[in-house]
């Protein structure tokens, strides 16, 4: 029995929702580059990747002022060279996603669950006007009927109104439903909203491993899904 069927007694959840930054691509390049861009207009040194890693995964005014603190920390930043920084940013990412991959197993997994007519949804905290043309872009866009920005509702993970709302809409009790993430946000939101998630070991989790988190399973792939449960 896979595992996906493992985690809904034998059956197929009715509607499996998705993490997209560090869950479904790696998008930390094409982030990076566009905060260094943004360092260098404000006459700072740049970033690079490896730091950005650690940064994303609370949307980008939290990962604005992660860059102008050179940490996680950032509650020191000035308010208004914030927002410089995040309208330098949001011009910048919009350029090119050129750097961003889709991970290895996500299109067969996507795949597969569409022809079990599973509904799939994406809540992610990247703004909302950034997700179906990067979906788009990297040949994935046919396979999701609802999306959930950062900004699409007040709240953000790990709140769990996103994840709610398209509860809400597909008309889907959290039992029969399912998260797919990669960090402590994602794990936190399902919980709040009574939905299993599974987390993948390869994401953006601010350089702590998600099995610190206790998500239901950790995939190193998502294909995992697919295959049996691991004793």
């Amino acid at each position: 029995m896979s595992l996906l069927r493992e985690l809904f007694l034998g059956e197929l959840p009715r509607l499996v929702m998705f993490d997209l930054d560090g869950t479904l691509v790696d998008s930390v390049p094409d982030l990076a580059a566009a905060i260094d861009k943004t360092l260098r207009d404000l006459g700072r040194p740049a970033a690079g990747v490896a730091q950005v890693r650690n940064w994303v995964g609370n949307g980008p005014r939290v990962l604005v002022r992660r860059a102008l603190a050179g940490g996680l920390q950032h509650e020191h930043i000035d308010e208004a060279l914030a927002e410089q920084a995040l309208e330098l940013f949001m011009q910048h990412y919009a350029e090119n996603h050129a750097l961003t991959q889709v991970y290895t197993g996500v299109r067969p997994t996507l795949d597969w669950l569409r022809e079990q007519r599973v509904e799939l949804a994406i809540v992610t905290n990247k703004p909302e006007r950034f997700v179906a043309p990067l979906l788009d872009e990297k040949g994935l866009g046919g396979y999701f009927r609802w999306i959930v920005g950062g900004d699409t509702l007040p709240q953000q993970k790990p709140d769990p109104a996103a994840l709610l709302h398209v509860l809400q809409l597909a008309r889907v009790d959290a039992a029969h439903a399912l998260f797919v993430g990669d960090s402590r946000n994602d794990v936190l939101a399902a919980r709040a909203a009574g939905v299993p998630c599974v987390a993948l070991s390869y994401g953006y989790n601010h350089g702590r491993p998600i099995a610190e988190e206790n998500p239901a399973h950790v995939l190193d792939c998502l294909s995992g899904l697919l295959r049996p449960a691991e004793p």
